[in-house]
């Protein structure tokens, strides 16, 4: 592979700096014989999609060739790592793949008969079988599970808890005593104290937040990614609920509040990552438009780049544009600080040291 330089102002401080590229990874001292492929703008270390879902389509599980290409999309957007946050086929051979974005998957959902979305989650008969099916789901995935905290309850006509606070610190502490983080799907509120008091890594949408549970996660860290984007889909959610006026009110709410509570829980110091929730009804490739909708409640535009590239991968344990480390970047000609629209246009991508586009 050929030796590569840049030279350009690296995020996030922002200092000229010279790159150099060899054998995949970044070496900050000079590598003869290099080819220079970008100078004069600005690099970021590749961007983090949180919550993607390489492998689920509008209508349910996709093939494989068909999760590659979602993961490509978002690799020519810029995201070169993904939290895959539950998946129903095994994307295993894409991690295999130099040319797609590295993905830590999650495993498959873990949820209750018809409390999720049909084909996409393994369903628990008793609730109390949760510690042995998250025991699985540690063994099968990247040191993530996803839980599905609550969903509608169609005999209550409204959204619901999924599991007891029993149950979720016995799950819990199984997954972190294998060495695994875990998460949940949560739109409401009343599923949000079990799952934090039981220990929980990490909630997904957190649309039920409430003064108390920000409180409670800022206390113990708890990481919220909110998904701004995919929120934008709850009134259709409510509008085709006619059979469940709760539940239409409820998703209603929750959505004009959304803003507003995604705000609170940035104010109150919550760790706050982007992430897409592409599959199904979001695109691939849509993470630049998640890092605007953190500006728009309240992120500065450096905390919501950092929520979507170097804060992301800390918190994910990868590093970032460090001597020795993979070479996964993005450039662009113009500062993403000065303009967010600039992130949905990289001029050079590189992924393990291949340059991708320009």
């Amino acid at each position: 592979m050929t030796a590569l330089h840049l030279r350009a102002a690296v995020l996030p401080d922002g200092a000229q700096r010279d790159l150099w590229i060899a054998d995949g990874r970044i070496s900050l001292e000079p590598v003869a014989d290099a080819e220079t492929v970008f100078d004069g703008g600005y690099v970021l270390p590749g961007l983090v999609d949180a919550h993607c879902h390489v492998g689920i389509g509008p209508d349910g599980p996709v093939e494989l060739d068909e999760a590659a290409r979602q993961a490509e999309t978002d690799r020519d957007a810029g995201t070169l790592l993904i939290r895959d946050c539950g998946a129903p086929i095994d994307t295993r051979p894409l991690q295999r793949r130099a040319d797609l974005p590295q993905i830590i998957r999650a495993g498959k959902h873990l949820a209750r008969p018809k409390r999720y979305i049909p084909k996409l989650s393994d369903d628990l008969e008793d609730e109390t079988d949760l510690p042995a099916a998250v025991a699985e789901q540690a063994a099968y995935g990247d040191g993530w599970i996803k839980l599905v905290g609550d969903w509608i309850d169609r005999s209550a006509g409204d959204l619901a808890p999924l599991w007891s606070e029993e149950v979720l610190s016995e799950a819990i502490g199984t997954a972190h005593e294998l060495g695994a983080r875990v998460t949940a799907h949560v739109f409401g509120s009343d599923a949000l104290p079990g799952l934090i008091n039981a220990g929980i890594d990490c909630i997904e949408h957190g649309t039920g937040l409430t003064d108390d549970t920000i409180d409670l996660m800022a206390a113990r860290g708890t990481a919220l990614v909110p998904t701004l984007v995919n929120i934008e889909n709850f009134p259709s959610f409510a509008a085709a609920a006619t059979k469940y006026p709760d539940y239409a009110a409820n998703m209603t709410g929750l959505y004009e509040r959304a803003d507003t509570t995604v705000a609170k829980a940035i104010e109150a110091g919550v760790p706050v990552y982007a992430g897409t929730d592409a599959g199904g009804g979001i695109p691939h490739g849509a993470l630049a438009d998640e890092v605007r909708a953190l500006h728009r409640v309240g992120m500065s535009p450096e905390q919501a780049l950092g929520a979507a590239s170097w804060g992301a991968r800390s918190w994910l344990g990868w590093p970032g544009l460090e001597h020795g480390a993979p070479a996964d970047l993005v450039c662009y000609e113009a500062d993403p600080r000065e303009d967010l629209g600039v992130l949905g246009k990289p001029k050079r991508i590189v992924l393990r040291g291949a340059v991708f586009g320009g």
